[in-house]
C-alpha cells in the first residue's frame, strides 16, 4: 500500500518539475539581420518604404505581356519541368520530416505478447532443485514512454524542422519564379530573333532588287562593274547574317523546349510577327522585394544547448505474465513498472561544445547570407530600373535614328538611279539603315528582357489587389 503511494507522489513531482519547467528554450530569439534602407533608394524610380506583406500574390504575372503562346508554355512549365518537380520532391521531404520531428512532442505507446518455451541449464549458477528443466515463459504488455522536454531540445527541433519547412517551401516558389522567368526571357529573345529574321528577310529582297538594278544598268553600260560588285557583295553579307539568325534561334527554341520539359528534337515554335509590348512598371512595385525573399527562422542552436542537460523521459508499463499457466490476462499474474528516467552524458572530449560552435557559425553564416542577398536584390533591382529609363530613351532616339536613315537610303537610291552618284553612297546609306534598324530591335527586346529580369528581382508580378494591399498598410 504505501509503495503505491510512493509511485503517485513520485510521478506527481516529476509532472510538478515538468510543468515547471516546460516552457523552458535554449534558443535564441530569433531577430531578422538587419539592412539598413532609407527612403529615397531607388535612384532611378520612385518606390515606397517595405511593408510587411508577404502574401502578396505573385500570380501570373506573364499575362502582362498579352500573348498567349507564352501564357500557353508557362502552363507547360508547372505541369512538365523537371526542375520543379524536383524541387516539390524536396519540399516534400522536408515537410515528412517536420511530421517525423513533430511526433516527439507525445508519447510512444507499444504493445507486445511473448509466448515461448524454455530450457535452462542444469549448471545454471543459483538454480532451484526444484525448478524444472522445461519451463513456459508467457508475456502480455503494453508499454509507453514520454521525453519530458524540460530544456526545450524537442521543441527547437520541431521549430527548426518547421523553419526549413518553411524555407523549401519558399525555394519551390523562387525554382518556380526563376523557371517562370527564364522560360519568359528565352521567348522574348526568340521573338527578338523573329523581329530581326523579319528585317533580314526584307533586306535581302530589297538588296536582290538593287543588284538586278545594277547589273541591268551595267548591261546597258550606265554603271560599272564595281557597282555590281559591291551590289552583289552587300546582298550575300545579308543572307550569311540571315543563316546566322536561323541558327540563334535554333539555340533559344531547344532552351524553351527543355524548359517546358519536351525534347528539342520534338518542339518547333512557328516565326511570329508583332512586337511584344514593354510593360508599364507601376511606381511603388520595389517596394515588395524584402517581403518577397524568403526568410528563415533558426532554432538549431537550442537544440545544440540542450545536449548538456539531461534526458529526462516518463516511462509507463503494464502487462501480465506467468509460466504457462491458465488464465494469463487476469490479476493474479499482472504488472505494472513507472518512473522517470534520466540520461546524462559525462564526458564526450568536446562534442557538444563543438555542434553548439557549428549551429551559431551556421546562424551567423544564414544572416551574412541574407544581408547578402538583400544587397544584391536592390543592385539588380536599380540596375534594372536604370537599363528600363535609359534603353526607353535610346529606343525613342534610335527610332528617330531609323527614319532619317531611310530617308537617306531612299534619297541615295534615287539619285543613283538618276546617275548622279555612284553605287559606293546606296551601299553606305544601306549599311546604315539596316544597322539602325537592327539597333532598334535590340534596344526593345533588351527592353522585354529587362522587364523579366525585373519582375523575378521583386518576387514575382503584380496586381491591382496587390498594390492596393501595399497602399493600405503605409
Amino acid at each position: 500500500m504505501n509503495s503505491g503511494k510512493n509511485a503517485r507522489r513520485k510521478l506527481l513531482a516529476v509532472a510538478a518539475l515538468a510543468f515547471c519547467l516546460g516552457g523552458c528554450s535554449l534558443a535564441p530569439v530569433y531577430h531578422e539581420p538587419v539592412v539598413e534602407v532609407k527612403g529615397d533608394a531607388w535612384k532611378d524610380s520612385p518606390w515606397q518604404p517595405a511593408q510587411p506583406a508577404a502574401e502578396l500574390p505573385r500570380g501570373v504575372w506573364w499575362k502582362v505581356y498579352r500573348d498567349p503562346v507564352l501564357d500557353g508554355l508557362e502552363a507547360q512549365v508547372e505541369q512538365a519541368n523537371p526542375n520543379l518537380a524536383s524541387a516539390l520532391a524536396r519540399y516534400d521531404q522536408a515537410a515528412a520530416y517536420l511530421n517525423q520531428l513533430r511526433s516527439g512532442l507525445y508519447p510512444s505507446i507499444d504493445a507486445g505478447a511473448n509466448l515461448t518455451q524454455n530450457r535452462q541449464s542444469d549448471d545454471r549458477p543459483l538454480r532451484g532443485a526444484n525448478q524444472p528443466n522445461v519451463y513456459a515463459a508467457n508475456t502480455v504488455g503494453v508499454g509507453t514512454n514520454y521525453e519530458l522536454d524540460l530544456w526545450g531540445r524537442v521543441r527547437n527541433q520541431v521549430a527548426s524542422g518547421k523553419a526549413a519547412a518553411q524555407a523549401s517551401a519558399a525555394d519551390v516558389q523562387s525554382v518556380r519564379l526563376a523557371l517562370q522567368a527564364q522560360l519568359a526571357d528565352n521567348y522574348v529573345r526568340l521573338r527578338g530573333i523573329d523581329a530581326q529574321a523579319r528585317l533580314l528577310n526584307d533586306t535581302v529582297d530589297a538588296y536582290a532588287r538593287a543588284l538586278t538594278l545594277t547589273q541591268n544598268r551595267h548591261k546597258g553600260g550606265v554603271a560599272s562593274g564595281i557597282d555590281v560588285s559591291r551590289a552583289d557583295t552587300q546582298l550575300r553579307a545579308v543572307k550569311a547574317a540571315t543563316a546566322d539568325i536561323v541558327a540563334q534561334r535554333a539555340v533559344v527554341e531547344h532552351a524553351i523546349a527543355s524548359l517546358v520539359g519536351q525534347p528539342a528534337m520534338q518542339f518547333s515554335l512557328a516565326p511570329r510577327l508583332g512586337d511584344l509590348n514593354v510593360p508599364v512598371i507601376p511606381a511603388g512595385i520595389p517596394s515588395t522585394l524584402l517581403q518577397r525573399r524568403p526568410d528563415i527562422a533558426y532554432a538549431n542552436i537550442g537544440v545544440a544547448r540542450a545536449a548538456f542537460y539531461p534526458d529526462i523521459s516518463l516511462g509507463l508499463s503494464y502487462g501480465f505474465q506467468n509460466t504457462g499457466e491458465a488464465a494469463l490476462l487476469t490479476s493474479p499474474y499482472s504488472f505494472w513498472s513507472i518512473g522517470p528516467g534520466m540520461l546524462l552524458n559525462l564526458f564526450d572530449a568536446g562534442l557538444r561544445d563543438a555542434r553548439l560552435a557549428q549551429a551559431k557559425a551556421a546562424y551567423e553564416q544564414a544572416g551574412a547570407d541574407y544581408r547578402a542577398t538583400v544587397l544584391a536584390a536592390f543592385q539588380q533591382v536599380e540596375d534594372d530600373l536604370a537599363l528600363l529609363k535609359y534603353d526607353r530613351d535610346a529606343e525613342d532616339e534610335q527610332n528617330q535614328a531609323v527614319k532619317s536613315a531611310t530617308t537617306t537610303l531612299n534619297l541615295a537610291m534615287n539619285r543613283y538611279r538618276e546617275g548622279a552618284v555612284n553605287y559606293l553612297e546606296v551601299v553606305t546609306a544601306q549599311a546604315a539603315a539596316l544597322s539602325a534598324q537592327s539597333s532598334a530591335l535590340d534596344l526593345h527586346t533588351r527592353q522585354l528582357r529587362t522587364s523579366v529580369d525585373l519582375i523575378r528581382a521583386v518576387g514575382g508580378g503584380w496586381s491591382r489587389e496587390a498594390l492596393e494591399s501595399v497602399a493600405a498598410n503605409k
